[in-house]
């Protein structure tokens, strides 16, 4: 099944708008749900290690450094390399991996949401026209996957004529801006510090996807101990703003 294209797409600026239905699901404000989740983020900060700027770089330049380039900055890579190579069905397996390797309850559960109320609002805004999108659905409603954002928008990502690198450059954006956002409301972080942190992460990311195109399979769900201690232990915290 041939995806469906918009002829308003082809010729001149096609690209652009092609560029411009990606930044529309890269911006923070995209109601995915992800503002409900600091993956541990707010753990650090009842426990008062973060309490301003310099302790969040930290964290996050960590967070992407392990989990991310570990997990879901992986994911996108190894599920954009199974639809070039005609081989969609391992995404299920990725997901599959991935999900049983993060160790937290919130976490796994939290990514779950997020993926599922992703693909159905890109399913929706694109009218269903994404093959591999609607198998992905079908192996989350058969079982055999459980639902990763990442695997949405690597999906979403092919089908919009990205590459394998803009996929991963511009997930990885998409989850520092709403962290930092996150981190605005809760620490509180100046705004002008967090375009500041969020400049580093955009920068730190180039480097992130070189070491990421070298790894396989087998270093999905690879984290650091201190993040997913974090997380394990905010589903027992007692006051919070997020849910994981």
């Amino acid at each position: 099944m041939a995806e469906k294209q918009n002829p308003e797409m082809n010729g001149r600026g096609g690209s652009l708008l092609r560029r411009m239905e990606v930044f529309q699901i890269c911006d923070s404000t995209f109601p995915i749900g992800t503002f409900n989740h600091s993956f541990g983020m707010e753990n650090y900060l009842r426990d008062n290690r973060i309490r301003k700027a310099p302790q969040f770089r930290v964290w996050i330049t960590n967070y992407y450094r392990s989990q991310f380039q570990y997990g879901e900055g992986l994911l996108t890579i190894l599920c954009f390399r199974a639809i070039e190579a005609g081989e969609p069905e391992k995404i299920a397996a990725y997901d599959d991996l991935l999900t049983r390797s993060t160790l937290a309850l919130e976490t796994r559960n939290g990514t779950k949401l997020i993926a599922k109320q992703m693909l159905t609002l890109v399913k929706k805004i694109h009218e269903g026209s994404i093959p591999h999108l609607c198998s992905y659905e079908e192996a989350i409603k058969t079982g055999r996957a459980f639902g990763n954002p990442a695997a949405v928008f690597a999906i979403f990502a092919h089908a919009s004529g990205m590459t394998e690198e803009e996929t991963f450059l511009m997930y990885g954006y998409s989850v520092a801006s709403t962290l930092v956002q996150n981190a605005v409301r809760s620490i509180p972080l100046g705004q002008k510090e967090g375009q500041l942190i969020l400049r580093e992460i955009i920068d730190l990311l180039g480097d992130l996807y070189e070491k990421a195109t070298v790894l396989d399979e087998s270093m999905l769900g690879a984290s650091s101990p201190g993040l997913e201690l974090a997380q394990i232990c905010h589903e027992t915290q007692e006051a919070r703003l997020f849910m994981s």
